[in-house]
């Protein structure tokens, strides 16, 4: 007897064990994150002088979530935390990866440890085909896994071992091009994955510096006229862009650059279409962190990031650091044009809602910093859970100068956010609903409630894991704090008179340490001038001890250059 055909469907399903109607129900998943794009970086945004159409139409597809936080106010703490659901410290990634004597000089592992669950693992074990296009920055190296052992069956990257994007040593405007790349990239996968539940991450090297953006794309803004006041720009990034180096040429690289991005962005989009994909995709997008201090050696060329009315930039804990943007779209489930602007979500998050959404069970046990915000993705409102909690151990480039070289802890509970430091010192009050820009420090109005937060914080520091870069810390002082100790964190050499006195190349490290204020293994002249006492024999200081002629100082040359008395002058 010949079987009606949904019989015979439901049969063949059956013996199956599944039904393609089911599979095909399980949500696509588009992690589009990009690299150091501030809050206020796209004209939908509020960017009075970028092009971003692309982007523009798709926070018009999408839930804007105002009040998005990343898990860290640098790179690679923010990527680890997005993967696993965990705050950065519990992984002692405390900075960016980078060679493994710098990892090893800032206390830090080579690589985040593959055998932790990320949410790449979780949905490959579901099911899911997985790839990772674009930067990478979880370890690289020798010995350093490649991103196949975090559950990545497709990748081709920057900053990481296995299979590259290209070589931006020898092509110079590989970086320029390199969301184009990263973008045919993924639109291969597309295709080859149309017919099975896909995750995919597409990490931009864009807008990190250094910018080298082509003529073609420079001339979008060869007529660009900026200026700091243009509306749009909130009072700290005022102060910041008026004292730019070259405002005009700085905005147009920086423009030209996000503007590509965008371009590239808009050819995935259209890919989905195409291919029929947007409605069963959900698509995440933010950024790793704040925008780019142009204090930076190789930001120089550009730095100028919108923050918008948020105090800070990259590396501080201040908003202008850690809140970025977040946008979601999946049509049909979460609602388009919607800004939410009450509910507070963090980096941590994104593992427990993406693996709720696609049906993945969490292991049993596993204990995430993170929680669930899928209700809130789909349209409830509700406060979280738990508060936002943050640490950073290092200065912050620009930001004493600047104001926003923020204490060593930050918990964000609710309106309400609080800094201090470890040792209890420092503390700050802010009601952000009423005071986004951080500029009314109510720590003297509202010492009750300073206190019950700054408990909270330092209750959370210590169920982190032990840290000698933290003990470190502790023991020399807050960078920059208000209230610093006894012994200067910062050290400063007194103008030499005739021979130089040699100094103890031991003391010698440990000052580099201090002045190196990102962490990346040399002195710039910006952060050379910040730490020593005569700020204008600077440059002439830095070039008698600059071996190389890099117009930089490595660990070698500031240590052991300077370690011996020199009769050429002053020690740096």
């Amino acid at each position: 007897m010949k079987l009606p055909s949904p019989i015979l469907a439901l049969v063949l399903s059956c013996l199956c064990g599944g039904t393609p109607a089911t599979a095909a129900k399980r949500p696509n998943v588009i992690f589009i994150l990009t690299d150091d794009q501030g809050w206020n970086d796209a004209h939908f945004a509020g960017h009075p002088l970028v092009k971003t159409p692309h982007l523009d139409r798709f926070a018009a597809q999408s839930t804007w979530i105002r009040q998005f936080y990343v898990g860290g106010s640098v790179c690679s703490p923010s990527r680890a935390a997005f993967m696993t659901g965990l705050s950065p410290a519990r992984h002692e990634i405390h900075g960016h990866f980078s060679t493994h004597a710098q990892n090893s000089a800032r206390h830090m592992p080579d690589w985040m440890d593959p055998r932790h669950p990320n949410v790449a693992s979780l949905l490959k074990g579901a099911g899911y085909a997985t790839a990772h296009f674009g930067k990478w920055h979880l370890g690289h190296g020798d010995g350093a896994p490649e991103p196949a052992a975090y559950g990545f069956e497709v990748s081709k990257t920057v900053n990481a071992n296995g299979p590259q994007l290209g070589d931006e040593a020898r092509e110079p405007y590989f970086r320029a091009k390199s969301t184009a790349l990263m973008v045919d990239e993924a639109i291969a996968f597309l295709r080859s994955h149309r017919d099975q539940p896909f995750y995919l991450n597409l990490w931009t090297l864009l807008p990190h510096a250094k910018l080298n953006p082509t003529p073609e794309q420079l001339a979008v803004y060869e007529s660009l006229e900026p200026s700091a006041k243009a509306e749009g720009f909130g009072p700290w990034l005022t102060k910041y862009l008026e004292q730019a180096p070259d405002l005009k040429a700085q905005m147009q690289v920086f423009c030209a650059s996000l503007t590509d991005l965008d371009q590239q962005l808009g050819r995935l989009f259209a890919a989905l279409e195409e291919l029929q994909l947007a409605d069963n995709s959900i698509v995440f997008f933010s950024s790793d962190n704040g925008a780019e201090d142009y204090r930076i050696s190789n930001a120089a060329n550009g730095g100028v990031g919108n923050t918008g009315p948020l105090r800070g930039r990259k590396r501080s804990l201040y908003e202008g650091g850690i809140r970025t943007l977040g946008l979601v779209r999946w049509p049909g489930h979460i609602a388009a044009g919607r800004r939410d602007d009450q509910s507070l979500m963090g980096g941590v998050d994104f593992l427990p809602t993406i693996c709720k959404l696609t049906g993945v069970d969490l292991p049993a046990g596993l204990k995430l910093d993170g929680e669930d915000v899928s209700d809130i993705w789909l349209g409830q409102s509700r406060p979280r859970k738990a508060p936002l909690f943050w640490e950073w151990l290092f200065s912050v480039a620009g930001g004493i100068d600047g104001g926003y070289q923020s204490p060593a802890l930050a918990v964000r509970d609710g309106p309400w956010k609080a800094f201090v430091n470890h040792d209890g010192s420092g503390g700050e009050l802010y009601h952000i609903a009423e005071d986004i820009g951080e500029s009314r420090n109510l720590a003297a109005e509202q010492p009750e409630r300073l206190q019950q937060l700054s408990q909270l914080a330092l209750a959370w520091a210590k169920t982190l894991p032990p840290s000698a870069e933290r003990d470190k810390l502790l023991k020399q002082g807050q960078p920059g704090a208000r209230n610093p100790p006894a012994q200067p964190a910062k050290a400063t050499m007194p103008k030499a008179k005739g021979k130089a006195k040699a100094m103890d190349p031991a003391q010698r490290a440990l000052i580099f340490k201090r002045w190196d204020s990102d962490g990346n293994g040399e002195l710039s002249l910006e952060e050379y001038r910040a730490g020593i006492q005569d700020k204008a024999d600077a440059p002439q200081r830095l070039k008698s001890f600059d071996a190389n002629g890099n117009g930089r100082l490595s660990a070698e040359e500031f240590i052991h250059r300077g370690a011996a008395p020199r009769k050429t002058g002053p020690q740096p």
